[in-house]
């Protein structure tokens, strides 16, 4: 079941909409952006490999790629994980990656606005960096969007953001360049403030969300003191009440703030996203986790503002 045409991921972008592929785990009901999904499959052999992590299954090799294959219910649950006759792989594709999740059957597609969206409780999300990352009620039931990202830094701490990447950058001036940073999670808003401030750039000013942003971005809407309040903003795509690309649209629609660029730093920046975001008039959109990529397009930006 190939899930590339699935109604064009969003019919328009920038309406703060997003759509849920529903799957099952041990009868619970979780959740995953379907943009990050490339297709599903039935699950099929795996070679195992060894020294891997606990919940890498292996890798099996459909139609000429080697792919990793998680087991999500042993992810959550530890022992408590069954396969089933019927299992399925869900194929995804972010952070320039294709993984395979194991999970034990597939409900359905619905599209939901973000405002739909709670951030869960730290009681109940694992601490400050818990594994989900949302929760909305879809027909009556719970569901758990999971973090996706945060799993697979966990299970393989390499493909994540790396604070070392600034270090190859070289030395740094100290900036007092404000600047907005937009990102839910909390694992990586601190890597990524670490990352900067150790790029020289000390003047940040963090949002949990795009609406939080926004709001900020409203109350600051002074043409003679915009300057000095943000320089530019950086945001991630997916985060519950308002995404980055509804972000981004609003602030290039304003009059007085679209000339502010705007950076889209998130693990969806695929060619069709890339698109969407360009549509939407985001100056430029880089792939978590590529930290230093992101450092040299702040530089980048900044100095042609100051032109």
């Amino acid at each position: 079941m190939a899930v590339k045409n699935k109604s064009e991921i969003l019919l328009e972008t920038g309406t703060n909409e997003i759509e849920i592929m529903e799957f099952k785990i041990n009868d619970k009901l979780y959740g995953i952006n379907v943009a990050k999904v490339r297709e599903i499959m039935v699950a099929e052999a795996v070679t195992a490999m060894p020294l891997a992590h606990p919940v890498v299954e292996g890798v099996f090799k459909p139609r000429g790629s080697v792919i990793t294959v998680v087991n999500l219910a042993k992810y959550l649950y530890g022992n408590e994980a069954t396969n089933g006759e019927r299992d399925l792989f869900i194929v995804t594709n972010f952070n320039r990656m294709h993984i395979a999740f194991r999970v034990n059957s597939v409900e359905g597609i619905v599209r939901i606005s973000w405002t739909d969206i709670q951030k869960p409780d730290k009681t109940v999300s694992g601490g400050e960096e818990g594994v989900a990352t949302g929760i909305t009620e879809i027909n009556g039931d719970l569901v758990v969007i999971l973090d996706f990202e945060k799993i697979v830094s966990e299970i393989a701490p390499r493909t994540g953001i790396q604070t070392e990447d600034i270090a190859k950058l070289g030395e740094r001036k100290v900036s007092n360049e404000p600047i907005v940073l937009a990102e839910d999670s909390i694992l990586l808003s601190k890597m990524i403030l670490e990352c900067l401030h150790k790029a020289g750039y000390k003047n940040i000013t963090k949002f949990d969300n795009g609406q939080e942003a926004w709001d900020y971005l409203r109350s600051i809407q002074d043409e003679d003191t915009l300057a000095e309040k943000v320089s530019i903003v950086i945001t991630d795509i997916e985060m519950p009440a308002m995404d980055g690309h509804r972000l981004t649209k609003l602030i290039k629609s304003d009059k007085l703030l679209k000339e502010l660029p705007v950076i889209i730093f998130s693990s969806l920046i695929n060619e069709e996203l890339y698109i969407k975001g360009k549509q939407i008039g985001a100056d430029e959109q880089i792939s978590k986790p590529e930290i230093g990529s992101l450092v040299e397009v702040i530089d980048h930006l900044l100095e042609k503002k100051r032109r």
